[in-house]
């Protein structure tokens, strides 16, 4: 093995450390991929960097033999910056901290909208689909985003039961900085690599509300800054297309995502999958007063999970399969109405300790007590 190969093996493995892993695979497209993004230098300052954000000065200090002065290593960490593939956080600190991006899992990948190419995309999903070829069943935690009620959903005696992170609404209110739109990755794929979205033509889809998330993305290009005004204007325009709002799997979530069952690629996996409700964080479900169905068939239609169904010319629904988004129940108020679950699924605070939560399962509780001491003496984790 030549020493660029060795540094790419080596980044892999340095890289399926992290929450969401990056499993070598038997054809090779693990490195392939990761060749894409990263010249052999980056690929050696990105094991530099640690899953803790830190500062230019104690990066510098790991690499201070090497020969690469400050300055340098400043431009080769914002060339990669602008490219993807890692990650900065400037929100608390008086200067940027930089720390790895994932994959996966709203990293490297994700950051590639607008960028990409039918070989890119045929390489990554082929990369995928050994990937799960080759997992554990039952190895997975819980999934990475959730679901809330679009707001019109909600009747209004539960509005006021309702927890800040099941209101969308709330979640824009509450944004902590300036929030940014980025089109959809998995509608922009549906449309290089087949016909493209047959639920909507909405491709500014994803709401960034995580300050240094929506700067990180409007700095690459890849979004723009707008106002709360037209965040609203662009969720009414999801709800009236059915489309599922999903959040990131937190109370703080940094970004809210407006899918289709057709492009998304987590609700398409969910649709395939017996009872989606099993492993989906959802506090709702869909009630249906079946003397006021008039058997219009369109809420069927309308629902992303094929959670609907027609009993004996009557509309029902398979609670198996219900995620409690509520676009039925705008669609048809009078036979359909919003049940809050108890006890209520309380997501944990933000994406920070949903990342060290799906770390600790996979690394197991002792390996996780070492790398929670390594940070807390600032150590590389």
């Amino acid at each position: 093995m030549d020493n660029d190969s060795r540094v790419y093996r080596e980044l892999q493995r340095y890289l399926d450390r992290l929450p969401s892993g990056f499993p070598e695979v038997e054809s090779g497209l693990d490195i392939k991929l990761l060749r894409r993004f990263f010249t052999p230098e980056e690929a050696s300052l990105a094991m530099q960097l640690s899953m803790k954000p830190e500062p230019i000065a104690r990066i510098f200090h790991r690499i201070r033999n090497s020969g690469v002065t400050p300055g340098a290593l400043k431009q080769v960490l914002e060339r990669m910056l602008h490219k993807g593939t890692i990650l900065s956080v400037e929100s608390g600190y008086e200067q940027p901290h930089y720390l790895n991006a994932e994959f996966a899992a709203g990293g490297i990948f994700n950051f590639q909208v607008d960028r990409l190419s039918r070989d890119l995309l045929t390489d990554y999903h082929q990369y995928q689909a050994e990937r799960r070829a080759k997992a554990r069943p039952g190895a997975g935690g819980p999934l990475p985003l959730r679901t809330v009620p679009v707001a019109q959903s909600i009747p209004l005696p539960e509005k006021y039961k309702v927890s800040d992170y099941d209101s969308v609404r709330r979640l824009v209110e509450d944004a902590p900085g300036r929030i940014a739109v980025a089109n959809c990755i998995c509608r922009q794929t549906a449309g290089i690599l087949g016909d493209g979205c047959q639920r909507t033509d909405l491709a500014e889809a994803c709401l960034l509300i995580g300050p240094d998330h929506a700067r990180r993305h409007v700095e690459m290009g890849i979004a723009r800054y707008i106002g709360k005004d037209e965040a609203f204007v662009i969720l009414e325009k999801a709800q009236k297309a059915g489309l599922v709002l999903q959040p990131e799997n937190s109370r703080h979530p940094e970004a809210i995502c407006c899918c289709c069952g057709d492009c998304c690629v987590l609700l398409k996996m969910l649709t395939r999958h017996p009872r989606p409700v099993e492993l989906y964080a959802t506090n709702f479900y869909v009630e249906v007063d079946r003397a006021l169905c008039t058997g219009c068939e369109e809420c069927v239609t309308r629902c992303q999970l094929d959670a609907r169904v027609m009993v004996d010319g009557v509309a029902g629904v398979n609670l198996d399969r219900c995620i409690g988004c509520g676009n039925c129940v705008v669609l048809c108020p009078a036979a359909n109405r919003l049940v809050k679950k108890e006890p209520e699924k309380v997501p944990l605070r933000d994406k920070a300790t949903f990342n060290l939560e799906t770390l600790s399962r996979k690394t197991g509780r002792w390996n996780m007590m070492k790398l929670r001491m390594k940070m807390r003496l600032g150590m590389k984790v």
